[in-house]
Formats: C-alpha cells, structure tokens, sequence
C-alpha cells in the first residue's frame, strides 16, 4: 500500500480512534461499505493528507523513553548486580535475616510465599512475566500458569534447599538473564517518571522532566536513574517519608537544577548523597539507620566513578 492509498483510507474512514496519544498511537475504525465511498476530490485530499500529516507531527512525543544499545543495557545489570549480590551467583538467591519473603536476581526483586504478603512490593513474578515474554526458558520450578508463588515457606527452608536442583536451576536462569533483568529495571524506570510528574508540585514539574532528561542523555546517568530508582524508589509514596521528607528518585531530582549534561551525574550523586543523609536524620532513632548511611553513600560514589 501506498502512503497516499493509506491516508486516503484513513481520512475517507467514519472514525479514527486514538489510543495512545502519548505515543502518537493510531488505529482506524474504517467501516467497510461496498456501497459508500469518499466524494472528496483529488485536490481535497491533498489537502487533508497535509493537515493529517501536520497533526501527526504535532503529536506528543513519549516522556520518558530510555534509549540505550545492548552492550549499555547488560553492563548497567552487572553494576547492579554488584550493587545488590557482590556480583556473585550466590547472592541472586538470597532471603535476608528477619524478611519474610526471598530476594531474587540482580535487583533482588522480592518474592513472597503462598499466602503471604508485606508492605513491600512484590516483584519477582512480574520480572519473570517480562523474561518470558522475550522468548526466554524457564526453570521448571517457574512454569506453569499464573504467577507462581515462592514454594519455600520460610527462611530456614530456603537455606536448607541452598544446593538443591531447584534452587541450582534458579540460578542458573537468573544468571543467564542478567541483560533481561536489566531490561525489566529500565521498563520500570520508564514508568517512573509519569509517576513523578503527577507527585510533583506543578511548579516543579518542569524542573524534575529537565534533569531525568539531562541524565538519560548518557549511559552512566542512565545507570544512576535506574540503580537508584531500584534502590530507594520512585519518592512518590507518602508512607515512604521521615517527617514529611522522601528520600526516593524524586526528591533527588528536584533538589537538582543545573543544566548543563556533561555534570548531571555529579550533580546527581551529589544531591542523593544529600538526600539519604537527610533521610538518616529524619529517621526515628530506633531504627539505627547510621549504620547502613556509609554503604549507602559508596553505592552512590560509583554513579560518578568516585
């Protein structure tokens, strides 16, 4: 089909529905009729091919897509698997003292058992959804329909299966899928920054698009979006603030204002660093957080080699 034929179709057709105006998105509702036809002269449609075109281009473009090649995509999994496991094949399997739930892969996206939830989310199922998608083979402890729940019930359990089949083939799958994982983390930042801009105040929210824009414009600020939206979350839910202060993406966001590409991610190590200070002391002295702020502080340095 032509490109002329094709806006001919679309312009002599009854509806045009617009389904994703965020990414400019169409599906026509031509009715077919053998009786019905356009009346509209040749020169008309010229003339509306123009205006068609025209409204196309005017569009909104997508906010936050995250272009990155392959080699980018799996050498920011392997920072964050280093971030989260040490880097080790051990540490993709994990279920943490006093959790009830087990952390899996390089983002240690949790997974609860049957019957169980907490105040966190659950992750685990959706990455694996997302692998399968790409074509990619499940372990047999993963098939089935559904999402599946987490089949060792407790902490003891899971370490008690540490060498055993299942657990070895999980492994396996979560170490050959590094670039997948990676993958999923993008897609989750990718829906962050709607997200963000809804939480903003509007007079923020100009500010906060420029400097996750600033930052997505190399693969090392990409790398820091992505880890630390991991790390600490978008910022947009209220249950996550220590007197009234957030310590997610968010925050870090808006406390930058600078403009220029080549220092967003200085500026924002800088300001995470600010951030997760604050939150330690905002925390209530219960919870101890000083103890974890120096870890925080080096995972943060390596977003700008420091």
């Amino acid at each position: 089909m032509t490109i002329s034929c094709f806006i001919k179709g679309v312009l002599c057709a009854d509806s045009v529905k617009l389904v994703a105006a965020e990414t400019g998105t169409l599906i026509d509702k031509c009715r077919p009729s053998r009786t019905e036809g356009c009346s509209r002269s040749e020169g008309s449609y010229f003339l509306s091919a123009l205006i068609f075109a025209a409204f196309i281009v005017l569009l909104p473009k997508p906010l936050h897509a995250i272009p990155l090649s392959n080699a980018d995509v799996l050498r920011i999994g392997k920072k964050i698997w280093q971030n989260e496991c040490n880097g080790t094949i051990a540490g993709l399997t994990s279920w943490n003292e006093g959790e009830d739930f087990a952390s899996l892969g390089i983002g240690h996206f949790i997974w609860y058992p049957k019957g169980r939830r907490g105040p966190f989310e659950e992750s685990f199922p959706k990455v694996v959804s997302f692998i399968s998608k790409r074509g990619a083979k499940l372990p047999t402890l993963l098939l089935g329909t559904g999402e599946k729940p987490c089949p060792w019930n407790s902490r003891t359990e899971f370490l008690r299966a540490e060498h055993s089949t299942e657990m070895n083939q999980l492994r396996r799958f979560l170490t050959d899928t590094i670039d997948l994982q990676a993958e999923f983390l993008i897609a989750r930042l990718e829906s962050a920054l709607p997200k963000m801009l809804a939480e903003a105040a509007p007079s923020d929210r100009a500010n906060v698009k420029t400097q996750f824009e600033r930052l997505t414009k190399t693969p090392q600020g990409c790398y820091a979006l992505i880890d630390y939206v991991n790390f600490k979350g978008e910022g947009v839910l209220h249950t996550e603030r220590y007197q009234g202060q957030g310590w997610g993406l968010l925050q870090v966001l808006e406390a930058m204002h600078g403009t220029s590409d080549a220092g967003a991610v200085d500026e924002f190590a800088r300001s995470a660093k600010a951030v997760l200070t604050r939150r330690v002391q905002n925390s209530p002295p219960e919870r101890h957080e000083s103890r974890w702020l120096s870890g925080w502080i080096r995972r943060v340095n390596s977003y700008n080699g420091g």
